[in-house]
């Protein structure tokens, strides 16, 4: 599966959270400063290109959907980060977060029972 570069990920992401959206909804969910109409325009068709993004013609419009499941993207997008930054290590990438990123005590707690509820399944 291809990289999304920023801008995609941004359009990607809007598209996930409204489900079905026309361009000027996904421009409206994006982050300030939004991008003009016709950038992302082209980008979504790129999109459709690439394989990521779907539509369906309504009358003179098209309302776009994601063809790529959002948990798929992320996990791809985490295995790649866990194969180059972290040795393949997904505990190294864990030690990370509780040591660098300094979680607090309640973070830490509810990410042991995370790990406990996924090894007892």
């Amino acid at each position: 599966m291809q990289k999304l570069a920023k801008r995609e990920a941004q359009i990607m992401q809007a598209i996930w959270s409204l489900e079905k959206a026309f361009i000027k909804e996904i421009v409206e969910e994006m982050p300030e400063p939004r991008p003009h109409y016709n950038s992302v325009s082209t980008m979504v068709k790129l999109l459709e290109k690439k394989g990521f993004v779907g539509h369906e013609k309504l009358g003179n419009a098209h309302r776009y959907f994601a063809l790529v499941p959002k948990s798929d993207y992320q996990e791809e997008v985490v295995d790649d980060v866990v194969e180059k930054y972290f040795g393949g290590s997904p505990m190294k990438l864990v030690n990370y977060f509780a040591r660098e990123q300094k979680l607090d005590e309640a973070e830490l707690e509810r990410l042991l029972k995370m790990i406990k509820d996924q090894n007892s399944k």
